[in-house]
């Protein structure tokens, strides 16, 4: 009797382990995550998925030591990410879970609406100052950015400032929840945040990639039909070695029913 009460809890704890992930990193993909998560444990109370941010490079250090079963990620994995996981004999597989577009946001009451990639560029470089160098009020520009560890950081500065560096004295935040705060209470403030985080508290600015001849607003829809410009993958990055494990929660949010978990949180279905 005792051998079998001993064999049946041995299976109960293997089966737990498999059942068991965790997900760590990107603060973009952080609410539709744990919106994935919650509902795919309703559909198993026996699977339990746990979820933090912490930014897309915090995810895939914490992929590296084996802290994590999946790295969520707002940008690629960098040559260098790559390398030391071969290193430590960890290949990596990479699922694109969604699209965002990312949006530039400005407090509510700025008079600006458009603005064109190389006038980004200019603010968050250093070289536009004042908002009425826009055509907007005689306002000091007050540009906020997400912490280096952030894949939005690292997509905004390749996609937007062309790889040019940041000005000095950038105001750095930990997550996108406090991009948006900060300037719902600064009237000149400037950031720029994932589509599923826009309210009301800010205000979305039309972007032109084409030096002016065409503005788009960010949404699913144009970002689905390709006309705004600032638009990228999320991601999901893993060990091959553990893709039993993980691959059913995966197939799940690219699923019909995940998919509209997506669209409902606000981002773009791959599907």
């Amino acid at each position: 009797m005792k051998t079998i009460m001993l064999t049946a809890v041995s299976l109960l704890l293997s089966l737990s382990f498999v059942q068991a992930q965790r997900i760590k990193g990107s603060d973009t993909v952080l609410p539709l995550s744990q919106k994935e998560a919650e509902n795919y444990m309703k559909i198993d109370p026996s699977r339990t998925v746990t979820v933090t941010g912490g930014g897309s490079g915090v995810g895939i250090s914490a992929l590296l030591e084996g802290t994590t079963d999946i790295a969520q990620a707002s940008r690629k994995i960098k040559f260098d990410e790559r390398q030391k996981l071969q290193a430590k004999g960890k290949k990596v597989q990479e699922a694109v879970i969604a699209y965002d577009a990312l949006a530039i946001v400005v407090h509510p009451s700025n008079k600006v609406t458009h603005l064109t990639r190389e006038q980004l560029e200019g603010i968050f470089t250093g070289k536009i100052k004042n908002w009425k160098e826009l055509g907007g009020a005689d306002l000091k520009i007050v540009p906020y950015a997400r912490e280096t560890s952030s894949g939005t950081y690292e997509f905004f500065k390749e996609s937007v400032l062309k790889n040019k560096n940041y000005m000095n004295g950038m105001m750095s935040m930990p997550a996108t929840g406090s991009i948006i705060q900060s300037i719902s209470q600064t009237k000149g403030a400037i950031g720029y945040v994932g589509l599923a985080y826009l309210n009301k508290d800010v205000k979305a600015i039309h972007v032109s990639y084409d030096k002016g001849a065409t503005y788009t607003a960010p949404s699913v829809a144009n970002a689905k039909n390709e006309t705004y410009p600032i638009v990228r993958p999320l991601l999901y990055y893993y060990e091959a070695g553990s893709e039993k494990q993980v691959k059913p929660f995966i197939d799940y949010i690219l699923s019909p029913e995940g998919q509209k978990t997506v669209r409902e949180i606000g981002f773009v279905p791959v599907i």
